[in-house]
């Protein structure tokens, strides 16, 4: 069974930085998609940033220039890094891991503020 764990979310202030972690237990992670989502109160979930498993990348532009999303396999975990947060980063960032079509699963969350 594959379970997902994100941390490193929290208060920040405008301007400052954070970095989300997404550890995935189970197999077959480095040939797994990765992408962090988030949803702000009263709105949709939408895309953050993807990474494959070959290590293109992909970001809304949102968020380009400011976010990065990494991986390292070795220890089968995700990254979001965020620069420059502003209060409209303010969500719950949501990491999911994909495989074809038949695996898809999703960590419960991790809270971001940006708030002075």
């Amino acid at each position: 069974q594959v379970r997902l764990v994100e941390s490193g979310g929290g208060l920040v202030q405008p301007g400052g930085s954070l970095t989300l972690s997404c550890a995935v237990s189970g197999s077959l992670f480095g040939s797994r998609t990765m992408a962090w989502y988030r949803q702000a109160p009263g709105k949709q979930r939408e895309l953050v940033a993807t990474i494959t498993s070959g290590g293109s990348t992909n970001y809304a532009d949102s968020v380009k220039g400011r976010f990065t999303i990494s991986r390292d396999n070795a220890k089968n975990t995700a990254y979001l890094q965020m620069n420059s947060l502003k209060p409209e980063d303010t969500a719950v960032y949501y990491c999911r891991s994909t495989y074809g079509i038949t695996l898809d699963n999703w960590g419960q969350g991790t809270q971001v503020t940006v708030s002075s």
